[in-house]
């Protein structure tokens, strides 16, 4: 399993993900699960991906190739013109990958090879733009209305970014929120593992404005993940004490 999360701000995207795959207890690996392409000054453009990792690296390397060998025959995420067409690309591509892998393996393999996307950057003279990209390879668009989407283990970390996500919060914020839900994942799921990669893509800067990656000996991340243990348990003891004799609110 794995966890990945972009946020859409006014002042840009910011993304992190997880890098831990596992088949089993005993056989835990890392692996990246962030990429990104840039042409300073023209465009940014960076994915995550969550599930079978055969199939997300198959993706990724095809991509990959494009860049470097661009033909008219396949379109390269650097030529495309719009975000848009950046992920029904990226969608049409995943969907031929599991087709394929399926189609190999035959029955056994339905429902295996499965993976999902985030896509999220800008290209010159449009606005920044985050996707999420579904095996079948359509995809949806990050709005107002939803304004982050998460990949992988989804639910421990949900209510975090529900109750502290503002449109108009600082990076430092974002990231900080990040880091909540994400403590609050890793400590509730094993299949989610340190280190993580964080990207802060401001607007119209078409390169990261800051990019890191998290390990299990970082001081600002334990700090953080400490300094919300503490306030969880004291905004616990802080509510109303339960009695079992209060009188009947009816009365």
């Amino acid at each position: 399993m794995t966890y990945c999360v972009g946020l859409m701000l006014e002042k840009g995207l910011v993304l992190m993900s997880d890098t831990r795959t596992n088949s089993g207890v005993d056989n835990i690996s890392v692996f990246r699960k962030m990429f990104s392409w840039s042409v300073p000054g023209e465009r940014i453009i960076t994915l995550m991906t969550a599930g079978n990792l055969a199939t997300t690296q198959a993706v990724i390397s095809r991509l990959e190739e494009r860049t470097k060998t661009p033909s008219e025959r396949q379109n390269s995420l650097m030529e495309l013109p719009t975000m848009f067409q950046v992920a029904a690309e990226t969608g049409k591509l995943l969907r031929e990958v599991i087709s394929e892998t399926q189609d190999d393996n035959g029955q056994q393999g339905k429902g295996r090879f499965t993976a999902s996307i985030i896509l999220a950057g800008q290209i010159k003279g449009m606005e920044p733009r985050l996707f999420m990209i579904y095996p079948e390879g359509n995809f949806i668009e990050a709005s107002f209305d939803t304004p982050f989407f998460q990949i992988g283990e989804t639910k421990y970390g949900r209510p975090i970014l529900i109750r502290g996500y503002d449109r108009d919060m600082s990076f430092e914020d974002a990231v900080k929120l990040l880091m909540v839900s994400f403590d609050s994942t890793l400590k509730a799921n094993l299949s989610v593992g340190l280190p993580l990669d964080l990207m802060v893509i401001e607007r119209d800067q078409f390169q990261p404005r800051h990019e890191r990656r998290i390990e299990a000996s970082d001081a600002y991340f334990n700090a953080i993940s400490d300094s919300w243990s503490d306030a969880l348990r004291s905004a616990f003891h802080s509510l109303p004490d339960y009695s079992f004799y209060q009188p009947d609110s009816a009365n």
